[in-house]
Order: structure tokens, then sequence, then C-alpha cells
């Protein structure tokens, strides 16, 4: 009964002489919290000088610091367990690394006694349990690969990599002609709008530095060896999202860069690597891996867009078409010829008087309003006098009296003045709005203006606003929102970018259904009997075609749609508004059969 007490006791003694070496002043926890606190305040030297090699761990330190580019360490000893002369000290390591990477984990440290006090015993496992005597290990980042720009069907329009922009300063060749030729030959190919004559003039009119083209790895393969050397031309690289084909949608795709080129690089993925005393990697201690931002997918359709870029691309004159999918909202096609392109997106933001396409406005005010249906027979005389202005029809044709519809397809417009005339002040704006013509929308990727439809008070302003000839503009986008509606039976949000909302900023009422039935019918006789019937072959197309007068000259238009493709063709100072009817029969002629 005696034996326990002293049991006890022997073991409590035996505790404290435990807990007296281990954190004593001498003990190997003490010795550890040294190496750990100089090791992590950066104090190297003093780091190293608490080993039994200093000469070995003081580089190993530094280099530890440096190849990880570390900002701070956090380090904390855990237990110890000796063994006679040895023992070891658990640690825990958390490294801030730049970029605010963060890497945590635990080891051991060797320790020895010597001279009646602890040293930590060096080897590289006192920097990492991994490493060995003689490594190293360094940060290894890898950039994710930066998001990809498809269209509706899968295909890149715009792709990551680097990219060559190659700049030309006349000023600092003695014979620019020679040169500004010399850089034509080697790029012609590749873009046949670089005559020489026009890289000379840029140039000339940059005063400077022009950059000539920027071309994708594919491209500089083929153009590059011809370019350098030649003088006061300069090749840079640099990182880029470039056309996987320059000739698809080139004003449209500049657009969508600018608007996605801050969010296609991901979150780099990084890795700790050992390396021996070459220099040669030797394993991998940590890794984070790369978090790639998913591609960007465009509402564009590529055989939409080629075949309407196709067709407008076959006129002289400033020729452009809008196309929308009234499913969806989604723009399917944007295209405008080079005639268009040098005064910008005139497509989707030029303001243009609409001429006869907004007799659909008009119509749609006065069935709405009570004033007609589209079986009213109305009068179609040659000329009307409303007001102060007289209004003729085209070569002063007339049809007597006929149904509304009729004169639609016909174009009349002294029947369409006399209703305008007749509606309310506000009634054209209201009736443009249910078609989302004059709201703003802020699209992501694609400015945009749909139209102005001022209410008047005055009937004569009105009367002419009725035919498209008053103070109403619009734009190709804004007519497309017009038959996309149409074809929809409401108005849908338009988009380019899959996942970027569409904010807009104005009244878009639900058009009545009766108005949108009464516009089908009048829309579908317009192919059938009316000014449309050359593009009756290219299967149930709707539409109305418009010739507005301007100085110098008139504008050709024609909107409709067909399935679920609703489009707006111009041509400015186009003359006939078949015209635009050839242009758009050219866009669906030109789709693979069965589209849509």
């Amino acid at each position: 009964m005696t034996i326990r007490p002293v049991l006890v006791f022997a073991v409590a003694v035996l505790a404290f002489a435990t807990t007296a070496c281990l954190g004593g002043s001498s003990g190997p926890i003490t010795a550890a919290d040294g190496f750990l606190e100089a090791f992590a305040a950066q104090d190297l030297d003093e780091a190293a000088a608490r080993t039994t090699r200093p000469e070995k761990a003081g580089p190993a330190l530094v280099s530890a610091w440096e190849e990880l580019g570390a900002e701070e360490l956090y380090a904390r000893s855990g237990a110890a367990r000796i063994s006679g002369d040895t023992a070891t000290v658990d640690y825990i390591y958390e490294w801030r690394l730049a970029g605010g990477r963060s890497w945590s984990y635990t080891g051991q440290l060797p320790l020895v006694r010597s001279g009646g006090g602890w040293t930590v015993r060096w080897s590289g496992s006192a920097l990492h349990p991994r490493l060995g005597d003689t490594q190293t290990m360094a940060l290894s980042v890898r950039q994710a690969p930066g998001a990809r720009v498809n269209e509706q069907s899968g295909s890149d329009v715009l792709i990551p990599g680097t990219v060559s922009r190659v700049t030309f300063d006349a000023a600092e060749s003695a014979e620019p002609q020679k040169a500004a030729a010399a850089v034509s030959r080697a790029l012609i190919d590749i873009d046949d709008r670089l005559t020489p004559q026009r890289i000379l003039d840029s140039a000339r009119a940059a005063d400077g530095v022009y950059t000539v083209i920027v071309l994708n790895e594919t491209e500089f393969g083929r153009a590059g060896p011809r370019l350098i050397g030649l003088p006061g031309v300069r090749v840079t690289q640099e990182w880029d999202l470039t056309p996987a084909d320059r000739k698809f949608a080139p004003d449209l795709m500049t657009q969508v860069r600018q608007a996605v080129i801050d969010d296609v690089h991901g979150r780099a993925g990084w890795r700790v690597v050992a390396r021996n005393e070459g220099g040669a990697e030797t394993g991998v201690l940590h890794e984070v891996a790369a978090q790639p931002v998913p591609s960007f997918t465009l509402s564009v359709d590529r055989r939409v867009q080629n075949a309407a870029q196709r067709a407008v691309d076959g006129r002289r004159e400033q020729t452009m078409m809008v196309v929308i999918e009234p499913s969806t909202g989604g723009i399917l096609a944007v295209a405008q010829n080079a005639a268009a392109d040098r005064d910008g997106p005139v497509a989707t933001i030029g303001q243009y008087p609409p001429g006869s396409v907004f007799k659909t406005v008009t119509a749609a005010a006065a069935i709405s309003g009570g004033l007609a249906t589209p079986d009213t027979v109305v009068a179609c005389p040659s000329a009307i006098t409303i007001g102060e202005r007289l209004i003729p029809n085209y070569n002063g044709f007339t049809v007597g009296n006929v149904a509304l519809s009729t004169a639609y397809a016909r174009s009349c417009n002294t029947s369409f003045a006399k209703l305008a005339s007749e509606l309310p002040a506000a009634a054209l704006s209201e009736a443009a709005a249910t078609f989302g013509i004059g709201p703003d929308y802020v699209i992501p990727g694609l400015p945009t203006y749909s139209g102005s439809v001022p209410v008047s008070e005055d009937r004569t302003q009105r009367t002419e606003d009725g035919i498209g000839q008053g103070r109403v503009v619009v734009s190709p986008f804004g007519m497309a929102m017009l038959a996309a509606t149409i074809a929809h039976g409401s108005a849908q949000t338009p988009y380019l970018i899959a996942g970027r909302e569409t904010v807009v900023d104005g009244p878009r009422p639900v058009p009545d259904p009766a108005v949108v039935r009464g516009l089908r019918e009048m829309m579908r006789e317009v192919v059938l009997t009316g000014t449309a019937d050359r593009i009756a072959d290219q299967g149930e197309v709707f539409g109305k075609t418009g010739e507005a007068e301007v100085a110098g000259g008139s504008h050709s238009w024609f909107v409709g749609y067909r399935g679920d493709l609703a489009f707006a063709t111009l041509l400015v100072k186009g003359g006939s508004s078949d015209n635009a009817v050839g242009v758009t029969r050219d866009m669906l002629a030109a789709l693979p059969g069965g589209y849509r």
C-alpha cells in the first residue's frame, strides 16, 4: 500500500524534470524558438548562427525568402521529443507570398545538445520536411489561359495570345514612300486595304509613330521576316485578344474586345518547387491549379454575319444591316461595308430619317387608336395638302380608295399623312416605344441608338413625322428592334454577350395583339403584292420598304423578318428602296438551305 504514493511522486518529479529540460533557458524548445523567431523576422544571419552549419544555413535561408517572393512568415514551435543528445521540435510555417498567396505546412526541426545547450542541426528539413540538404525551394507562377470569345455556334472569333504590333514612323525613313511600299507588300495578303499610299498618308497624318496593323502569331509568322529591318518600321510583341479572322465583323469585334479585355484573365496557378544545386526542378512541394475564366459567348451567328457582310460588301454606297433574333433578342449580325466603316459603328448608332418604313409605326398608332384596321378603306390620291404642306406620292401615283393594307403595301404617302394628321400629339411617340424605338439601350460590347420620335402638337409636323420625313430619326438597330418586336409580339431585351445584362432606360409597353396581327398581315402583303415582291422567293418574308428624301438624294430602307430573323437594311443615299430589298435578298439567299 505504500508503493502507490511513491510512484505518483516519481512521475511528478519526472514530469517536472522533462518540462525544465524542454522549455528552460537551455531546452530544445527555447533553441527552436530562437531560430524560428529570427527566421520569421528575416534576421537571417542570427537564424543561421543558431544552427550547426551557419555557412550552409545562411544562403539557404536567404534563398527561401527571395525565391518564394515572400512578404511575411509566421513560424511557431510545437511539441518536442528528446532522445539522449538529440531532439526534434515540431514547427508550423505560414508563408504570405506575393499576389495574396498563402502556404502553410508542418515539419520538425532537428536539434543536438552541444556544450550544455541545444542547437538546430542544419538540414533542408528546417525549411521544409521534403527538402534535401542541397536543395532550395522557389515559387513558380503559371498564368491562367486567357478566355476566348466565341460566336453562337461555338467557333472562336477572338483568341488570346501574343500579338505583334507593327508601327511605322515616316520621319525615321530616308525614303518613306519606298518603305511604305515594302510594308504594303509584306501585309497586303493579310489586309488588302493596306496600300502603300494609305500607309504613307496615315503615317504622315499621325505625325509620329503610326500603328499599321496588329498581327496574331500565325500572321506574324508569314509577314514578320519581310518586316524586320525596314527603315522606320518597328515590331513589338504584347499580349492581347485578336480576331481569329480579321474579316469577320471587324468593327463589331473591336467593340467586343473593348468590352471584355479586362475580364479575360483567370486566376493564375502557382506551385512551390524544389531545386537542386544546378537549379533544376526536382519535385513539387505545393501546387494550386490555375482557374481560367470561361469563354465568352456572343449572340452573333457566324452564318448570318457572313451572309449579311457579303451582301453589304456588294454595294459602293454606305450600306449596313442589323439582324436580331426575335425569340431571344440576340444580336445575330451587325454588318457594314468599308464605306460605312469610315464613319464608325453607324449600323447601331447612326441617326437617319426612316422614310416610309415608319408608316409601320403610323399604322400601329392608327389601329391602336381606333382610326383604322387593315381592312379600313382609305383614300390614296396622288397628292394631299395638310396645313401648309403638300404631300405627294412617289411619281404622283394613285390607287384611289383602297384598304389600309393595300395603301401600306403600295406605300401611299397621302393615306398615311392623312392618318398621322388625325392622331393625338403623343400617339407616334407612344406607338414607337412599344416597338423598342426611343428607349436607350446600354448593351455591353455594342454602342446603340434606337431612335427619336418627338411628341408633336403641330398638325403639319405630325403629318411629316407620320411618313418618316419630319423630325423622326432612327438607326438600323432601332428598326431591327421594330421588326423583331412585330415578329415576337413584344419587345425583347437585346444583348450581344451572354451573361452581360443590357440596361434599358425608357418605357416599352407591350403592343396590343390586334395591332401586331394587323401589322403582320400588312407586311406580308408588301412582299406578296407590293413594293418588296422581288424577295417573295425567299420564303415567308414580312417587310416594309422605305425611301427617305435627304439633301442630295434619298436613303434606301427595307425592314422586316423571316422566321426567327428580324432585319433592317439601309443604303445611305442608295435611291430606290428596291436596292435595300435586293441587299436583304442577297443575305437570305446566302444562308444555308433550310436555315431558320
